[in-house]
């Protein structure tokens, strides 16, 4: 992947979206320039999990204008990810199109423990070295984060469906606060707490770190009003709390420190932010300056720096599930050889990359079950956390090991592109020759792929020296007759 120069975030929150621009010096970032608007995206579930229309447009509009700021950037330099609200919406995929196009740029999905991975790779690299166990806490606008880790390794990784937006909208619809009101938005975010509070409470850590803006608010409310005398603490919270109360609307809140687009969302805040002291026990937190698009950039920057987090949990997994690496290595590097063939050296490095992670890990199934073990590794790869990888990324690592072997039906209606006909054209033929996996001479092969038609040439006589790869080859010619692509393979 070649290096570029300027490197830019885009952070899709339930609250707010950020844009995130920085320039790279080696292996490091400078900020150049940075844009937020407040969206509230989270306003816009309905009951039945979709986006509203309102919610919509305000977010395109906000995205035309990051497009317009990001026009002259290449696309390998920007990475732009949607968090809570865009995971909860059921028409989130219809929405991103439109989404997409708006930008300019394509949008992941990323999975709530990704999230949490990112924040706190944002959240470390922004702190001094220390041999200290930090507790990071990020409270979005629907989801709040909490990360254990030590330097720039995170330890453990949850993700919590409570934000600062969704718990105002659903215990202060009005803007009314009232001893009831916060009681049960305090209690409910209290039992989610609760669900971690064994791994997460302290004596597990010895510092916390409160990271984006409920925790930044927070923190300037407290220190402004003589609450604190630096950071969040319990007994600042607990003041608070009675100027909440006695003010009992938060319209009617007058705060230095509170600033006006903090003011709708900041009695779910405080709800999510005390909820956690009394339940982690936590009596002192820090803000941080770091957060989810500081982390993106990093993680961009290490894919251009061959420390790619995928490539990682690549590796992990193989390990994981006994993978017979050499096995996998003799698929992926057939696979990549046919698929620049198909698409005739059209295929990006990150296609390229996703179909090697693909033929590394088409085996992984066999640790559940070996029949139908196709099946387990497309379960797996659409299911678990894999740190690093989007849930678009993930999708796409799923279809084409499920597409591998077996019947053709099953991918009725999913291979909507040429390029993904392509590739998964040739990781079926690459499983395909090494079925008996060990190593195979080789015919000198020239493939070709029109979007129906595909054509493979073989050197004279490979195919009656290997009678069980050509009756294989027999088998698949129907296979995919029946899918409506004409396949055909011919010595030459």
């Amino acid at each position: 992947m070649q290096q570029q120069s300027i490197l830019a975030a885009v952070d899709l929150g339930s609250n707010s979206f950020r844009l995130q621009i920085a320039r790279v010096e080696n292996d490091q970032l400078y900020m150049l320039d940075g844009l937020r608007e407040a969206v509230r995206l989270a306003t816009g579930i309905t009951e039945d999990k979709r986006l509203d229309k309102p919610a919509q447009q305000r977010a395109l509009s906000c995205l035309q204008r990051f497009g317009e700021r990001l026009r002259d950037l290449p696309r390998e330099a920007v990475r732009a990810v949607g968090t809570n609200s865009l995971r909860v919406a059921k028409n989130a995929p219809e929405f991103l199109l439109q989404a997409e196009a708006a930008l300019g740029f394509p949008i992941d999905v990323i999975a709530g423990r990704e999230e949490a991975r990112l924040i706190y790779l944002g959240v470390a690299r922004a702190l001094p070295q220390s041999d200290s166990k930090r507790l990071v806490m990020d409270i979005g606008g629907g989801s709040t984060e909490f990360i254990i880790g030590n330097g720039l390794h995170p330890l453990k990784l949850e993700s919590l469906y409570m934000g600062s937006v969704s718990y105002s909208v659903r215990y202060f619809p009005d803007g009314k606060i009232n001893k009831s009101s916060l009681k049960q938005a305090e209690l409910a975010a209290r039992s989610e707490v609760q669900a971690i509070a064994s791994e997460y409470s302290t004596g597990h850590w010895d510092i916390a770190f409160g990271s984006s803006g409920t925790a930044r608010v927070l923190c300037d409310i407290l220190e402004q009003n003589g609450y604190s005398d630096g950071g969040i603490t319990r007994a600042g919270l607990e003041r608070l709390r009675e100027q909440l109360l006695k003010a009992g609307d938060v319209n009617k809140l007058e705060l230095p420190g509170l600033k006006p687009d903090r003011v709708p969302v900041l009695p779910g805040g405080y709800a999510v932010m005390y909820a956690a002291f009394c339940e982690l026990g936590i009596d002192h937190m820090q803000p941080a300056l770091g957060a989810l698009r500081e982390g993106l950039l990093y993680d961009l920057l290490g894919r251009f720096h061959h420390n790619d987090m995928r490539e990682v949990t690549v590796q992990q997994f193989m390990r994981r599930y006994h993978v017979d690496s050499r096995q996998a290595a003799r698929v992926a590097r057939l696979a990549d050889m046919l698929a620049r063939q198909f698409m005739e050296g059209q295929i990006s490095d990150e296609e390229s990359n996703l179909l090697a992670w693909a033929a590394r890990l088409h085996e992984i199934g066999i640790s559940v079950a070996h029949s139908g073990y196709h099946k387990h590794t497309a379960y797996i790869l659409a299911n678990a956390d894999m740190p690093g990888f989007s849930k678009t990324e993930q999708a796409h690592l799923s279809l084409l090991t499920l597409a591998h072997r077996g019947n053709l039906e099953k991918l009725r209606g999913k291979l909507d592109t040429a390029d993904k006909l392509a590739q998964v054209l040739a990781l079926r033929f690459a499983a395909l020759i090494y079925r008996n996996r060990g190593e195979v001479e080789l015919p000198a092969m020239q493939g070709h792929f029109s979007g129906t038609k595909f054509h493979l040439v073989l050197a004279p006589g490979w195919l009656v020296q290997n009678p069980l790869t050509e009756a294989a080859l027999l088998e698949e010619m129907k296979q995919w007759k029946n899918f409506g692509v004409s396949m055909q393979v011919v010595e030459g």
